[in-house]
C-alpha cells in the first residue's frame, strides 16, 4: 500500500491509500478524485489521466513507454520531464509518498 497525494488544479489536495498492484489512476478513480477522468478505462489509448509529477518523483518512477509518450501529445499542456499518464504508473510500496498535480483539464 502507498500513500499518493492527489493535487487537483485549484490546490485542493487528497491523500489516499493505494494498493499495490493498482494503478495511480485507478486510486484516484476508486477514491471519488475529480480531475483525472480516465476516460479509456486505463488502456492507454487517451490523455485523460494526465499529471504532473512532483519534481521529487521524476526519477523514481518507472521510465514512460512509447506508447504513453505518444499518447501524452494529446494532454492538455504536457511538461516534458513532469507529465505521466497515471494509468500507466503502478503502484507499490516504492511509490509511497507520490505527489501528483493535476492540470488545468483534461484533453
Amino acid at each position: 500500500m502507498a500513500k499518493i497525494t492527489y493535487i487537483e488544479f485549484g490546490g485542493v489536495e487528497h491523500v489516499v491509500d493505494v494498493p499495490n498492484g493498482q494503478t495511480v489512476m485507478e486510486g484516484a478513480r476508486d477514491n471519488g478524485i475529480p480531475g483525472i477522468d480516465a476516460e479509456c478505462g486505463g488502456a492507454c489509448a487517451c490523455s485523460t489521466c494526465h499529471v504532473y509529477v512532483d519534481s521529487a518523483w521524476v526519477d523514481k518512477l518507472p521510465a514512460k513507454e512509447g506508447m504513453e509518450e505518444d499518447m501524452l501529445d494529446f494532454a492538455f499542456e504536457p511538461d516534458p520531464v513532469r507529465s505521466r499518464l497515471t494509468c500507466q504508473v503502478k503502484v507499490s510500496e516504492l511509490l509511497d509518498g507520490l505527489i501528483v498535480q493535476m492540470p488545468e483539464r483534461q484533453i
